[in-house]
């Protein structure tokens, strides 16, 4: 019987993956590693590596502290490698919700805060629609976001994926 080790991937430590052919062109079957692609981000760009019709998983790297974003949906956040502090703020105005997808909310929004949460390897928080949040790591950490194709939204592909 083989024997398997599960090894955690970080901005500092990975492996980069590979393909195994059984049938037709690796093109076919392009991929990322979502530790590759942050460490070449600029930080709080948000580089998409997965796409499932409008819906989109988009990988970031935190680093200082980034804008205030906001979303007329919810969203979701996974720190895949070191810790983050997520700050968040009751909006006073309304969303523009024939915007979808993250958009900026401005470098100082008009709202009521609402408290913050620190996310460590593996933790997870939603990003509520009508709010704004914003990232504050003090070391480069590698964030997944699930959230809808929108105007900050990053296509790479050309640059991410193995052929």
């Amino acid at each position: 019987m083989n024997t398997y080790t599960t090894k955690f991937g970080s901005l500092d430590n990975y492996e980069k993956g590979n393909i195994q052919l059984i049938q037709g062109k690796a093109s076919n079957y392009v991929f990322s590693n979502i530790f590759e692609v942050a460490k070449n981000a600029k930080p709080y760009d948000k580089t998409i590596v997965g796409i499932n019709q409008k819906f989109v998983i988009e990988t970031i790297r935190a680093e200082g502290t980034s804008s205030w974003f906001t979303c007329s949906h919810d969203e979701f956040v996974i720190s895949m490698d070191g810790e983050v502090r997520v700050d968040f703020l009751k909006l006073n105005e309304s969303v523009d919700i024939q915007i979808e997808g993250t958009q900026l909310a401005g470098s100082e929004p008009n709202g009521q805060p609402m408290g913050y949460v620190v996310l460590k390897e593996g933790h997870q928080a939603i990003l509520p629609a009508g709010t704004a949040y914003r990232f504050d790591s003090q070391k480069p950490t590698t964030l997944l976001l699930q959230t809808i194709h929108g105007p900050l939204s990053l296509e790479k592909w050309d640059e991410i994926c193995l052929k």
